[in-house]
C-alpha cells in the first residue's frame, strides 16, 4: 500500500533515540518486572488522566477482567454493553464469570444508546455492571450512562482502550466511572510496541486490590491473599510507553488536524462523516466513514494504493462463538448490525503526511466519481 491504514513502526522512527535509550535503560538495570519504569509510568499515566492511581497490567483484555473482578462482579452477575466493539469487551466479561448483556449503539457515534440501556435495565434483572466503551477515540454519552448505573445501582466501567486522552466536558474519559480500562497495543494512540493495558481508579481500596490482583493475589510476596492472577506490565514497555506519554498530547492534535483534513476534503460525498458529541473532544484513534457501499469502495481503493480497514466487520453477537447465546437489549441490534456493514476506517497516524491525506482524498473523489 502506497498509504497505509495505521503504521506503528512510524512511531518508533519519529522518536528512535529516545526510545532506543528507555530500552537501554531497562537492559542495563536488570530489573524486567514491575520495577521503578512501571512505577513511574503509573504515576505519570495517573496525573495525565487526572485520577489518582494508575495499575499496569498484561493487556487491555486483562485490565477488563481485572477491573471486574476488583468490583466483585462474577458469576450470576451481568453485564451491560455493546456489541459493536472489538470482542476483547466481552470476552472480558465471560472471563470474569459473568454474563454479557448486549445494548445497541446510537447511530451517530457508534457508542452506548443511554436510552437503550434504560430499557434493558427495565427488561433484564440482574445487571450490576455497565461497560461503556469510548470507540475510535470518541467518548460515550457518559453524563446519561453514569445517571442510569447510579440510578439502577450498577457499577460503571470505561473501556477507554481507543480514547486516550479524549474528554467529555471538561474531563478526560476515564474519570467518570469507578474503574477506567486501557490497551497499550501498538496500534493505539498511545502505544508499545508488544501487549500492556492498565487500570485506573480514583479509589485507593480499589486501587490496592487491583494491585493483588494482577500478581496472584499477593500482598505480601509469595503469599496469596486471594485469588489472582498473572498480568503484570513489563519494564521495556513501561519505559517505551513512559516516552510515548510525553509526546500523546501532540499525536493526539496531529490526529485531529488529519481529521479536519478528511472533513473539509470529504466534504458532500455520499459517506456519513464521523459524528463529533457536542461538548466532548476526541483523540480519533479511528476516523470512520459510513458507506452503503462500503465492501465496493475499500475493493476500490486497495488498487489505488489506499489501506483501510473494518473496525468491526462482525458484530460479537453473530461471530460463530457467540452467536445464538448471548442476552440481547428488547429492541435488538439492528443499528449494531448496519453499522458493521456500512463502517470504513481510513488512514490516520500521527506521522501520516499531508501529501498523504490528500492521496487518501483524491483517491476517494475519484472513486465516488466527484470533482
Amino acid at each position: 500500500m502506497a498509504v497505509l491504514q495505521m503504521d506503528p513502526g512510524a512511531a518508533y522512527r519519529a522518536l528512535k533515540s529516545e526510545i532506543d535509550a528507555a530500552v537501554a535503560r531497562v537492559l542495563a538495570s536488570g530489573r524486567y518486572i514491575l520495577g521503578p519504569e512501571v512505577a513511574a509510568f503509573e504515576t505519570e499515566f495517573a496525573a495525565a488522566l487526572g485520577l489518582g492511581h494508575a495499575i499496569g497490567v498484561g493487556n487491555g483484555t486483562d485490565a477488563l477482567v481485572l477491573a471486574l473482578k476488583a468490583l466483585g462482579i462474577g458469576p450470576g452477575d451481568r453485564v451491560a454493553t455493546v456489541t459493536h466493539t472489538a470482542v476483547a469487551t466481552v470476552a472480558a466479561i465471560e472471563l470474569a464469570g459473568a454474563e454479557p448483556v448486549l445494548v445497541d449503539i446510537e447511530s451517530g457515534s457508534c457508542t452506548l444508546d443511554p436510552a437503550e440501556l434504560e430499557r434493558c435495565f427495565a427488561a433484564v434483572p440482574g445487571i450490576q455492571a455497565v461497560i461503556a466503551v469510548h470507540l475510535y477515540g470518541q467518548a460515550a454519552d457518559l453524563a446519561a450512562i453514569t445517571d442510569i448505573a447510579r440510578r439502577y445501582g450498577a457499577r460503571l466501567i470505561e473501556d477507554c482502550a481507543q480514547a486516550h486522552g479524549a474528554t467529555f466536558g471538561d474531563k478526560p474519559v476515564g474519570s467518570f466511572g469507578e474503574i477506567a480500562c486501557f490497551s497499550f497495543y501498538p496500534t493505539k494512540n498511545l502505544g508499545g510496541f508488544g501487549d500492556g493495558g492498565a487500570v485506573a481508579t480514583c479509589d485507593p481500596a480499589l486501587a490496592a486490590r487491583l494491585r493483588s490482583l494482577r500478581e496472584y493475589g499477593w500482598e505480601a510476596r509469595y503469599i496469596s491473599t486471594v485469588t489472582g492472577m498473572n498480568s503484570r506490565l513489563d519494564e521495556l514497555q513501561a519505559a517505551i510507553l513512559r516516552v510515548r506519554l510525553a509526546h500523546l498530547a501532540a499525536d493526539n492534535a496531529r490526529r485531529g488536524e488529519i481529521a479536519a483534513a478528511y472533513d473539509r476534503g470529504l466534504a458532500g460525498l455520499e459517506l456519513v462523516l464521523p459524528h463529533r458529541r457536542a461538548g466532548s473532544t476526541p483523540v480519533w484513534h479511528q476516523y470512520v466513514v459510513r458507506s452503503r457501499t462500503r465492501d465496493a469502495l475499500q475493493q476500490a481503493l486497495a488498487p489505488r494504493g489506499i489501506g483501510t480497514n473494518i473496525h468491526y466487520p462482525v458484530p460479537v453477537h453473530l461471530q460463530p462463538a457467540y452467536a445464538d447465546r448471548l442476552l440481547t437489549g428488547p429492541s435488538g441490534l439492528a443499528v449494531s448490525e448496519q453499522a458493521a456493514r456500512e463502517v470504513l476506517s481510513l488512514p490516520i497516524y500521527p506521522q501520516l503526511p499531508d501529501e498523504a491525506v490528500g492521496e487518501v482524498v483524491a483517491a476517494i473523489r475519484a472513486v465516488l466519481g466527484s470533482v
